[in-house]
């Protein structure tokens, strides 16, 4: 069976059924399947397995010729208890669909890279239960957010296959009517105390009877609290003291409790909705890190700490799987070997990440800049489908402390007009003040590469080290980058690094995207930015290029291209199937190079 782990790690039940592995599937270039009820179709004409697109090997299909429209079916064994909510999830969809259970339309969903859910237990029958989604993934509509994959039948340069369909996984919870609907964790680092806010489904009927939630808070195996809360209202916020010395408190910088890469420290969070009598109808366990996050004297903070991130852009794709990793275990690997490079983050770029690998970035230490598929051009059609993502990424992924930050939009794509264009700039603008609105707990970027607005971190992209004659490359990209004046001047090509009307106002400076190594390996073919042809040239390469950025008086932290070659681009440090192309313990080296003793120099 394919991906059978739990999928939602921060919102844990012990009963569910996994929908993953053979469904019925079918193309439908004509779009003929609603009129010819396919919800009501007994048998399709192939099988595919969930959850991998059919463009994908893993998938059992493996075809890469555009589909538009496809209809999936899978006869499933769902009991139905009429004590019971029936609740269906889809991890993700790519692009848009409608969902039917046995011949019933139940609800639709857009937005090809965020989870979602419908109550089927109005639509089940007694136990055989036939579930049928249609997806529409339009390949030329360049209005929706579709980030790396190609709006063109065969993938070139930085441009992959598309991916149509169901690419995360598909399960059932019932649960009983009343229900925690959710939970979040918020840290006031400052002042030693997490907020906690709770919600019950919006059925819960609190002016008919009473309910309360038992919470359990665990820090290793020490009991941090635990407490009775009446829900006199569906939501209920408290805040809960977990650092009770108040000696303590007041120099809360202790590595024993807080999240960070060097001590990814994790509190355990049970939940128990209960009735008055004290009958559990509901329990959940969940879990958060106490960190905070914030930007002072040119610098980015971490625990209130000046911290230098070394970052690796990572764009989440496998050969046999695309965007879906093959197992679980795949994310663990990728961070290991990041973490073994001497790397304490990446930027997930142009993609909105499984769960699982927030999961697996949250308990072994590693920081995430979380990043949506971009529109490849402005209307008012893709600024509100990116909102509407946007929103959805948020309350998917907040409990999550690994995302320290949100990456809106990046190298001005769906804003080309952004430099003097006010109805781009109020957009970017609107972006970081939105996202800022409904998480307080992160920084922001309003466009990651150039031609910024309002931003929390000066984002700047240079690949100058690859574009000149090799006696003079890397001098001119060492003092591009030498000084914060040299990286607000030396503009990238043609893009100024901040909109018009706008300029830097001391936000830390970190260069977000560069290097890009071009490494053949075997009979490779490929592109990146600059080519090498063994092992030692790469490590030499590598060198060059990391001693300018740590000789750098300006840039507080880095985000290298790429962890791993992607389809045609070879300028990974690992393969496409994850070989590394070099010995990584000289990549660790190289990034550090950098000496803690500046974090002094620059305070």
């Amino acid at each position: 069976m394919t991906r059978q782990e739990y999928p939602r790690p921060q919102f844990v039940r012990d009963e569910w059924i996994n929908l993953n592995g053979t469904w019925q599937f079918q193309f439908d270039d004509d779009n003929i399947g609603e009129k010819k009820q396919y919800f009501n179709k007994e048998t399709f004409e192939k099988e595919i397995q969930v959850p991998f697109v059919y463009q994908s090997l893993l998938s059992g299909i493996g075809e890469r010729v555009v589909h538009e429209y496809v209809w999936y079916k899978k006869e499933v064994v769902i009991s139905n208890d009429s004590a019971k909510k029936t609740i269906l999830h889809f991890g993700a969809v790519d692009y848009y669909c409608k969902v039917y259970v046995n011949g019933q339309f139940v609800g639709e969903h857009e937005g090809g890279h965020t989870s979602f859910s419908f109550d089927i237990s109005n639509y089940l029958a007694e136990e055989n239960q036939i579930i049928t989604v249609k997806v529409y993934d339009p390949l030329k509509d360049e209005t929706i957010p579709r980030g790396k994959q190609f709006w063109e039948e065969e993938p070139r340069a930085i441009w992959y296959t598309n991916s149509t369909g169901i690419w995360q996984t598909v399960w059932v919870e019932q649960v009983n009517k009343e229900h925690i609907d959710k939970v979040r964790f918020t840290s006031d680092f400052d002042h030693g105390v997490v907020w906690m806010d709770l919600s019950l489904n919006e059925e819960t009927e609190i002016s008919k009877a009473s309910y309360y939630v038992n919470y359990k808070m665990m820090f290793k195996d020490t009991l941090i609290a635990e407490d009775r809360i009446r829900m006199n209202n569906i939501a209920e916020k408290r805040a809960v003291d977990i650092i009770q010395n108040k000696i303590f408190r007041t120099n809360f910088h202790d590595d024993g409790y807080t999240w960070s890469p060097e001590h990814p420290n994790l509190f355990d969070v049970s939940l128990e909705l209960c009735d008055e009598s004290g009958t559990v109808l509901d329990r959940v366990d969940s879990y958060f890190g106490y960190r905070k996050v914030h930007t002072e004297k040119g610098m980015v903070y971490l625990n209130n700490k000046p911290y230098y991130q070394k970052l690796v852009l990572d764009q989440g794709y496998w050969p046999e799987g695309l965007l879906t990793a093959p197992k679980a275990e795949d994310f663990k690997k990728d961070i290991e070997f990041a973490k073994e490079m001497g790397f304490n983050g990446c930027r997930k770029h142009q993609k909105t990440e499984d769960p699982l690998f927030l999961h697996y970035a949250d308990t072994l230490g590693f920081l995430v800049w979380g990043e949506c598929a971009s529109a490849p051009v402005y209307t008012k059609e893709a600024a509100t489908r990116l909102m509407k993502e946007w929103m959805e990424i948020v309350e998917r992924d907040y409990n999550h402390p690994s995302i320290i930050t949100w990456v809106p939009l990046n190298e001005s794509w769906g804003i080309p007009d952004i430099h003097s264009d006010k109805t781009q700039q109020h957009f970017s603008t609107t972006m970081y003040h939105m996202l800022h609105a409904i998480d307080g707990t992160r920084l922001v970027i309003s466009n990651d590469g150039w031609e910024a607005t309002v931003t929390d971190i000066c984002a700047i992209h240079n690949y100058a080290h690859g574009n000149a004659e090799e006696k003079e490359k890397y001098q001119y990209f060492k003092e591009s980058i030498s000084t914060v004046e040299n990286l607000l001047t030396h503009a990238h090509s043609k893009w100024d690094v901040y909109a018009a009307n706008h300029a830097h106002k001391g936000e830390p400076i970190l260069l977000t995207e560069f290097g890009g190594i071009a490494f053949k390996m075997g009979d490779q073919s490929g592109w990146g930015y600059t080519s090498v042809e063994n092992a030692e040239d790469y490590i030499t390469e590598y060198r060059k290029i990391m001693e300018a950025i740590f000789q750098s008086k300006g840039l507080w932290g880095y985000c290298y291209t790429q962890l791993t070659d992607v389809e045609q681009e070879i300028n990974g440090i690992l393969t496409y199937e994850r070989v590394p192309k070099c010995d990584l313990a000289k990549i660790k080296e190289l990034n550090n190079l950098f000496f803690p003793e500046r974090l002094a120099i620059k305070g």
